[in-house]
């Protein structure tokens, strides 16, 4: 028997994500209950903010990463309590920031010197004190993708670690800003947990040299970045949260009163979606046989942007196995979702499911070649 729905599936109009709800679920009970206790557990909206699953994961308990004004506003809507939402990212406009302040959020994560000193000014302006953590670049290579690692010192991202010091004497000196503590995001789609192990040496350094310099925080953000296997979706359908967490509980020496935050968003969201397409045409070349969907790169832009590879099965064909290229019809030649894919025998008409897309799928989806947006199915 399918794990989809098939007959519900041939009656609605393709290119959809069909987000398994019971899935989400499972894994927000496996995050609540491996998460250390007192820690705060933020999934990060960039991955993925269908209010559908924002007020599932908002009910959960979990609080809200955000990286625009948008998401920040968006998190609220959803039942996001604002003492729990973390705002980062390296552009952030006045606008935004003044909109944080009115929330009422719980931090800024700072990325440079010139944002603090807007952060100040703009929280003068409205009578308030900003809370912020300075974000390092701890230059630990997360070995990923070159274009999702961020924690080396030549990323756009957060302050290296050599010039922290004069960061904090700037923070301490501005009167509208309060040092909450620090913030670290290495990179996403992290496999090993040695980067992560290298991470919590990085702190526990950094916490020494606080104490030596008479700076207590209360604040400690080790991001997100946990992987997923986007090659057995089923055989893992959750990720190892226990050892994740536990790695960080056992690894971090924590100062009294400071709480360890996590940034989550892929591994929450990644399994329970998958990208349903129907094959529009079979094209034979002289060496390839061509699968030509109708879901293209302005559905799922993962694999143009990152060569990414996702597993991809027909779901409405029980014939022999073929290889073929599976591509979309987007005029642009890195419309590809994969190459060499064994399929069932696939014709004109048959859905094929393209597994792993919860994440950095919809929420990059894009009106290029004014195609409409993909659609949205919830299993309940």
């Amino acid at each position: 028997m399918s794990k989809f729905p098939i007959e519900q599936f041939r009656s609605t109009v393709t290119p959809f994500y069909y987000y398994d709800m019971a899935l989400l679920r499972r894994t927000l009970a496996e995050v609540c209950a491996h998460a250390p206790q007192e820690s705060v557990v933020h999934y990060a909206l960039k991955a993925n903010s269908n209010p559908a699953l924002l007020r599932v994961i908002s009910a959960a308990g979990l609080g809200a990463d955000c990286v625009s004004g948008g998401e920040i506003a968006l998190a609220v809507e959803c039942g996001f309590t604002p003492k729990k939402i973390v705002y980062s990212g390296v552009g952030k406009t006045d606008r935004e920031i003044r909109l944080a302040l009115s929330v009422g959020i719980d931090c800024f994560n700072v990325e440079s010197v010139a944002e603090l000193n807007v952060i100040d000014e703009l929280a003068a302006e409205a009578g308030v004190t900003a809370p912020v953590a300075v974000r390092v670049n701890p230059h630990i290579d997360a070995h990923t993708h070159h274009y999702i690692t961020t924690g080396l010192s030549e990323n756009k991202f957060g302050i290296d670690i050599s010039q922290l010091w004069d960061v904090v004497e700037q923070v301490r000196r501005l009167s509208h800003v309060r040092l909450r503590g620090f913030h670290f995001h290495i990179g996403s789609q992290i496999v090993s947990m040695q980067p992560y192990r290298a991470l919590c040496d990085t702190i526990n350094k950094l916490q020494d040299e606080l104490e030596h310099r008479g700076i207590v925080t209360d604040y400690i953000n080790v991001g997100g970045g946990l992987g997923v296997d986007y090659e057995h979706p089923d055989e893992h359908p959750i990720p190892d949260f226990g050892s994740y967490f536990e790695l960080f509980a056992q690894g971090i020496n924590l100062r009294e009163g400071q709480v360890l935050h996590f940034e989550p968003g892929r591994s929450i969201v990644c399994q329970c979606g998958t990208l349903i397409t129907r094959v529009l045409y079979i094209k034979e070349g002289l060496n390839k046989r061509f699968a030509i969907v109708d879901a293209g790169m302005t559905d799922l832009m993962r694999p143009a942007l990152y060569q990414a590879a996702h597993k991809i099965e027909n779901i409405t064909s029980q014939g022999v196995a073929f290889v073929y290229d599976v591509v979309g019809p987007i005029c642009e030649s890195s419309d590809s979702f994969g190459s060499a894919v064994e399929l069932n025998e696939a014709r004109r008409g048959d859905m094929i499911a393209i597994r792993s897309t919860g994440a950095y799928g919809e929420s990059m989806a894009s009106r290029y070649n004014s195609r409409e947006l993909p659609g949205v199915m919830l299993s309940e």
